[in-house]
């Protein structure tokens, strides 16, 4: 992965679509089926007992959700609302006087130098996909996460944050498949820097392989497949393919579309390097454009996969080629996000917060996506609930367990300010307004001079959604 650089300003409004860092882990064994109640379980790992969560996140209740699942009902009830694939790791987050250098060799040599004694617990925090499992579970919803953590202290306190979360975690690789080096199956570090100018750095072993990361794990058990038809989202990333290989990748998706589960698929910064990669990884990254239920790409992202500025148009044309697509949602930074469906638009202003922080903000978005997926909410209010946990993490300093909480979801809501940059979005309506109709977040009623365009009040939405989520704050509480 090339190194990114990403500057920071306290006064900017949140970030929607910054990538994450990559995440990788290691196996262990049997896990139990998941229940909505509290309870305590055991996983099986080569002789070491690993406690399952301590209860599990409930999810909101609405009454559609039933005929959703009812046709897997009999053998495939779907209780787990999402399930991560791979891309975990520890992040150690060290403040730097310089970024790593760009050449490979001394970057090598400099991430060589960090990894010489073992950074000091209170540095560590859990990284890659826990990010948007931590985000998911605090919105109410049930999660597991599928991948490799290795069998030593930073794998263990991985499993006890996820486990402390209410996230359940599932093994990928029979140990007596492992490669001969322990570490090829160690849990990835990824260093996490920031320098004098609050810029950061990311780092791990995986920046220095040409082959992905765990190559060696090539089957899919039974235990993931149990876990993988019992979830109603099955969430990717780009940086899976610098851990699992392209093949294996899309025989997961193949069998998660087999038992009904939707594909949310972010390519973040590796989208455009799949594109012109290995024919594998140019197929794979096709399968997943043409299979994904929802789509997430920042602006750059997205033209960069369609060579379309706009990112309306980017985001149509990403629709139309998709078979199975439902959802684009294009993040645009401080200016908010847009969701693209084959009926409409649906356009939110970001919420105005002091940075701290934009790691984990996209990984916490997308929690809130799938969120709104899930519970069959309008696209709008979906993407204002978004919106709202990518800025309520924003105000945090660093990810994992510093993504946002729903308390400071609320408290952000509940003050409505939001970024209303006209200039920007008439811009845009007026070079789009021959598509499908338009709507948009507003703070007050608007007369537009673009008729197409449909200007929803955000108090009104508040008053709807504030409830619904006091309520699930309330059953996060009752279970925990």
């Amino acid at each position: 992965m090339p190194l990114t650089a990403v500057s920071l300003d306290s006064s900017v409004h949140c970030f929607t679509g910054l990538p994450s860092r990559p995440g990788y882990y290691r196996s262990f064994g049997v896990r139990p089926s998941i229940s909505p109640k509290p309870s305590r379980f055991f996983l099986c790992c080569k002789k070491v007992e690993v406690s399952e969560p301590k209860h599990f996140a409930s999810s909101f209740n609405f009454s559609n959700e039933g005929a959703a699942v009812s046709k897997f009902r009999s053998a495939n009830v779907k209780d787990i609302d999402v399930a991560t694939l791979g891309n975990l790791c520890v992040d150690i987050v060290l403040n730097v006087p310089n970024l790593p250098p760009e050449d490979d060799d001394e970057r090598k040599a400099y991430m060589e130098r960090l990894s010489s004694s073992p950074p000091d617990k209170r540095y560590w925090e859990a990284g890659g996909n826990c990010n948007m499992a931590i985000a998911a579970a605090r919105l109410g919803l049930r999660c597991a996460t599928i991948g490799h953590v290795g069998n030593e202290i930073y794998g263990q306190f991985l499993l006890d944050v996820l486990h402390d979360e209410g996230i359940s975690t599932v093994g990928m690789s029979n140990v007596s498949h492992v490669a001969s080096s322990k570490t090829f199956y160690e849990t990835l570090l990824c260093w996490v820097l920031v320098d004098p100018l609050q810029r950061h750095g990311f780092c791990s072993r995986a920046d220095f392989s040409k082959e992905p990361a765990f190559s060696w794990i090539n089957e899919l058990s039974g235990e993931i497949k149990t876990t993988i038809r019992r979830s109603k989202v099955l969430f990717c990333n780009g940086y899976g393919f610098d851990e699992l290989t392209p093949n294996f990748i899309i025989s997961i998706v193949k069998y998660a579309l087999e038992v009904g589960t939707s594909i949310f698929f972010d390519p973040g910064p590796r989208g455009k390097s799949l594109s012109v990669g290995t024919p594998d990884e140019i197929s794979a990254l096709g399968h997943f454009l043409r299979m994904s239920d929802a789509l997430l790409l920042t602006s750059d992202e997205a033209e960069s996969l369609t060579g379309i500025k706009d990112p309306i148009l980017a985001g149509k044309e990403l629709l139309k080629k998709g078979v199975r697509t439902k959802w684009v949602i294009v993040k645009m930074g401080p200016r908010g996000s847009i969701l693209i469906t084959k009926t409409g638009i649906a356009c939110a202003p970001a919420f105005k917060v002091n940075v701290v922080d934009t790691v984990g903000c996209g990984d916490s978005f997308v929690a809130a996506i799938a969120y709104g997926y899930i519970h069959n909410l309008p696209t709008l209010d979906t993407l204002t609930i978004a919106n709202a946990v990518g800025a309520a993490t924003a105000m945090g300093c660093g990810a994992g367990r510093s993504v946002a909480t729903l308390e400071k979801v609320l408290e952000l809501m509940m003050k409505a300010n939001i970024n209303e940059d006209n200039d920007f979005w008439n811009e845009l309506f007026s070079e789009n307004l021959d598509s499908q109709e338009i709507t948009i977040m507003s703070k007050s009623d608007v007369n537009g001079d673009y008729r197409p365009v449909n200007y929803v009040v955000l108090h009104k939405m508040l008053s709807r959604l504030l409830p619904m989520l006091e309520h699930a704050q309330y059953e996060r509480k009752l279970t925990s």
